[in-house]
């Protein structure tokens, strides 16, 4: 075997879609028996609910989920979101369009809008427009080859805006725009920023942060049955390459033995020189015979993010828009967006009857909390969601609710203690030293969302394809 990719998070799929392109004999070892991760998609009474992640970027025109789709084939059923969501809070609803300049002219149309919305909203897509083309071509992320950097070379007016952006907060940038303190705004930014860089604006650091801030204005698609419906088909291209994909076969131990790793799972034990493991840092740790300093700080920022409270929710649907569409409900604007005061909700579509039944649509309505939580704090996180759920969404007819605990997600994704996305992209060095991969040991690498360059989907696949890159360019399984 040239190598083991442990974990079918989209980090890992990526990693070892990579890989087998390349010729490589790869065995992927998934302890679930389906494949996604913290965007896997589970059944329970016949509904078919996603378990975290419900959006997905990297369909756009030369991006990496479109590349491998025209490249292999991939089964795989993107739907554009006309409205990226709805953002509600008291006094406030607002669509977000995934047009940036839509967005702009509906904000400065809002009454009390400043000037400055024009040029806060242009300086944000400059940077996003400078960063988003690295997930179209990863191999312009670090490491980086002469081809690499000429191409680089042949960028770098668009990295200016960047460069000015180095060292400050969102919030600083948008102070600097005057446009800090519009509620409207604002609230936009804190709840689209607590999604997807686990921060809010007054923390975040400028460069990710607006940048991410695209997630929502990119061509964002919703995956018809379900973001598992993307696993299945990375999965499906895996095997069609000459991989293997094995399920519900936890790996149980990892140890050094010569130039290879020996890994001890549920249904063998196999021999490669290359192990990349899709996995939180703690998780790798308790696989090894002991501990590594590199997992250990990296498992030191894991903890300083969130883990999740959920409520996977089954609706009357006849009375809703046809098309699948999201939600951010906010209770009080006032208060941080966690713990139930703002919530995530993922609506399906109509003619996904096979997730829930004719005329029912399945919905995953998730909030962040602090880890560890008491049993008494998730009761209380539930009953403050369904009352923001109530509140701010009445139009939701509920026929079935499930609620689930960060146990419950850590069961439904396979991560330990139910930890949700990566560490805070807080203003800090560490978001651009951690830019250049690293194995944690000679052939051993991590990937995920506890890794660069970030926490989607999208994000996590570029960073398993990049190490993978990376890993072939060394020759380690050669």
């Amino acid at each position: 075997m040239d190598a083991i990719v442990i974990g079918t998070g989209f980090g890992g799929l990526g990693a070892a879609l990579t890989l087998a392109k390349a010729g490589a004999e790869v065995l992927v070892l998934e302890s679930l028996n389906y494949p996604g991760g913290c965007a896997g998609t589970f059944s329970r009474s016949g509904r078919r609910f996603d378990a975290g992640a419900t959006v997905a970027a990297g369909f756009g025109k030369g991006q990496l989920f479109r590349q491998w789709m025209d490249e292999l084939g991939l089964k795989v059923d993107p739907v554009a979101l006309v409205s990226a969501v709805e953002l509600r809070a008291e006094g406030l609803a607002l669509t977000i369009p995934s047009d940036r300049s839509a967005f702009a002219a509906q904000l400065a149309q809002l009454p009390g809008a400043p000037p400055g919305i024009h040029d806060f909203i242009v300086q944000q897509g400059r940077v996003a427009d400078a960063l988003w083309p690295l997930f179209a071509d990863p191999d312009l992320l670090p490491p980086l080859s002469l081809a690499s950097l000429a191409k680089h070379a042949g960028r770098a007016g668009s990295y200016l805006p960047v460069v000015a952006t180095l060292g400050r907060t969102v919030e600083g940038v948008m102070r600097k725009c005057g446009v800090a303190d519009f509620f409207p705004l604002r609230l936009a930014v804190d709840a689209g920023l607590q999604i997807t860089v686990q921060t809010d604006a007054t923390h975040a650091d400028a460069t990710f942060g607006l940048s991410a801030m695209d997630f929502w204005l990119r061509e964002p698609v919703h995956i018809r049955g379900g973001m598992g419906n993307l696993a299945d088909a990375l999965v499906e291209g895996i095997r069609g390459l000459g991989g293997t994909v094995s399920f519900a076969d936890r790996a149980k131990e990892i140890h050094r033995d010569g130039a290879h790793w020996i890994v001890r799972h549920r249904h063998g034990r196999t021999r490669a020189p290359l192990v990349i493991a899709n996995l939180l840092p703690s998780a790798l740790s308790s696989l090894l015979p002991a501990p590594l300093p590199m997992l250990s700080s990296l498992q030191k920022q894991v903890v300083r993010g969130w883990g999740a409270v959920a409520w996977f929710l089954v609706i009357r649907g006849q009375h809703l828009p046809p098309e699948a569409f999201h939600l951010q409900l906010v209770l009080d604007a006032t208060a941080p967006l966690t713990d139930g005061n703002h919530v995530l909700v993922s609506i399906s579509a109509a003619d996904e009857v096979e997730r829930a039944g004719p005329g029912l649509r399945v919905v995953t309505a998730t909030t962040h909390v602090r880890l560890p939580a008491s049993p008494s704090d998730i009761e209380r996180v539930q009953t403050l969601m369904r009352r923001t759920l109530d509140l701010r969404a009445p139009e939701l007819i509920i026929v079935e609710a499930l609620p689930a605990s960060p146990r419950t997600y850590a069961r439904f994704t396979g991560r330990p203690e139910g930890w949700v996305g990566g560490p805070p992209r807080e203003r800090g060095l560490s978001n651009y030293t951690a830019a250049f991969p690293r194995p944690v040991a000679e052939g051993l690498y991590l990937v995920g969302d506890s890794t660069f360059p970030g926490q989607s989907t999208l994000a996590t696949a570029v960073g398993g394809h990049r190490v993978a890159t990376l890993a072939l360019r060394a020759g380690l399984m050669h």
